[in-house]
Formats: C-alpha cells, sequence, structure tokens
C-alpha cells in the first residue's frame, strides 16, 4: 500500500500550518492520518494503540513544528516523529509486539477466490515479515511499502544512510530465507 496522493509538496499547506492555521492543520492531518495509521500498526500490530500514537505524533508535531527547517521534508519529518514514539512505546513495554496478522482491506478484485488467495498471500507475507527484528522491518516497511528514500529512512530512524542500507540487505536476505523455508 502506498501512501495516496493527496497534495503535492508544492500544495501542502506546511508554512501556514507554522503560524498555527487550522485549516493548514487539517489538510496536513487528512493527507497523512491514514498512511502514518498504517505504518504505526504495521509495527506495533494493535488498533487502538496506533491511533493513540498517531495522534501523539500530529500533537508533537504541531509543537515542534518550528523546528522543521524545509517544508518539502514535512512527510519524513512526521514520519519520523511516529517511528521515535512506537520506539519509546517498545522501550516502555520491554516487549515486541508483532505476534498479531493483521487484518487486511479487501482486495477490489471482484472473483471471491481471487480475493481469497490475495488475502492468503498478505497474511503469509505479513507472517514472514513479523519474524524479522523491529528494525530491518521498519526499513522494508518505509522503503517498500511507504516508498521513502534510503535518506529520508535515515532521517526518520535517525540513523546513518549505511545502516539502512545494512538493514535493508539483512531483512531482504532473512525474508528470503524465510520463503524459501516455505517453499520446501
Amino acid at each position: 500500500m502506498k501512501m495516496p496522493e493527496v497534495a503535492d509538496i508544492e500544495q501542502l499547506p506546511v508554512p501556514q500550518a507554522r503560524t498555527g492555521n487550522p485549516a493548514a492543520w487539517d489538510t496536513l492531518f487528512r493527507r497523512y492520518q491514514l498512511p502514518l495509521y498504517v505504518y504505526v500498526f504495521e509495527l506495533v500490530r494493535e488498533e487502538q494503540p496506533s491511533l493513540d500514537l498517531v495522534q501523539e505524533t500530529f500533537i508533537a508535531a504541531v509543537k515542534h513544528i518550528g523546528g522543521l527547517r524545509e517544508d518539502g521534508k514535512f512527510g519524513g519529518w512526521l514520519f519520523g516523529i511516529a517511528h521515535q514514539k512506537c520506539v519509546q512505546r517498545w522501550r516502555k513495554r520491554k516487549e515486541i509486539l508483532f505476534d498479531e496478522t493483521p487484518e487486511t482491506p479487501d482486495d477490489f478484485e471482484n472473483q471471491p477466490d481471487n480475493r481469497l488467495i490475495r488475502r492468503e498471500q498478505e497474511m503469509g507475507f505479513m507472517d514472514l515479515l513479523n519474524q524479522l527484528p523491529p528494525p530491518q522491518r521498519s526499513v522494508l516497511l518505509l522503503h517498500f511499502i511507504e516508498d521513502f528514500s534510503l535518506e529520508e529512512i535515515a532521517g526518520i530512524t535517525e540513523t546513518q544512510i549505511g545502516t539502512v542500507k545494512s538493514r535493508l540487505h539483512y531483512a531482504k536476505k532473512a525474508l528470503r530465507k524465510l520463503w524459501e523455508g516455505i517453499e520446501k
């Protein structure tokens, strides 16, 4: 699932949001609410805590938007806040919450057999993804699902680009190995 194209970077009212304009924040919230929720849910695996973390992310964004240097990087900056909120939650709970398989939205295909097969494939992939360590899982989700560049992921996760590349490499390698184990 990729982020919906609601507004181009040029159309995002980040400067207006910086001045406290409620309509600007409403636009930004509508643009990023669902993609943030999907990302956070894939990390946390619980509906209500995911909703809470998205809300906390926007509250933090409102408080700290003055620290954002480049308006065009608002999305990555916002995902970085969400990522840090997830990390804080893991530290507080001292456990990893990747045990449940999420419910995936129904596919839009007309044939029930195709929807069932697609759903089983998605659940199987998510089960494999759940077996990865959180740092590798996060990098895969940000890169392949949310379509962030390696540089943006480095900013979001507050790591070096080399670390992002390494995590991505080992995550893909681990997924391949897990997939091969299923096929046998």
